[in-house]
């Protein structure tokens, strides 16, 4: 054999190479981006049935905030999707997000509740710390 062949057969090697590991990084970002995007999906939804609830057991009403969440939700299962169309079915379906509810209830015991310090920078209400609006005035935070 040449060397000339031999070499250009080592390049078009390493070149295969560096092709398959970018495309396995590309598509390990995206899954990553796919499971932050779930977790926000399911806090989003959460905090939506928790101020639905707050409303309701109050008998109150803020429309104009329900319709944020609800957009803000619509929002996030539109990114899902976009993501989801960038990888394969197969790949789609390794990434389905799983919240460690099991930890976070067991864990809870243990720790006294602190109260939530962080306020609304509107009206001063006291938010959880994971909440995105103000379940008082409907401020973003």
């Amino acid at each position: 054999m040449d060397f000339n062949k031999i070499k250009a057969m080592g390049l078009e090697y390493a070149e295969k190479g560096k092709n398959a590991a970018m495309d396995l990084a590309e598509k390990g970002k995206t899954q990553a981006l796919l499971v932050n995007e779930q977790g926000k999906l399911l806090k989003a939804q959460r905090q939506l049935g928790a101020l639905v609830y707050s409303l309701a057991k109050g008998k109150e009403e803020n429309q104009p905030l329900v319709d944020k969440y609800i957009e803000m939700i619509d929002t996030i299962e539109q990114e899902i999707t976009r993501l989801k169309a960038i990888l394969t079915p197969a790949e789609a379906a390794e990434v389905d997000y799983e919240a460690p509810m099991e930890e976070a209830e067991e864990a809870a015991p243990e720790q006294p509740a602190q109260p939530a310090r962080k306020t609304c920078p509107q009206c001063g209400a006291p938010v959880s710390d994971d909440a995105l609006f103000c379940n008082k005035c409907g401020a973003q935070l």
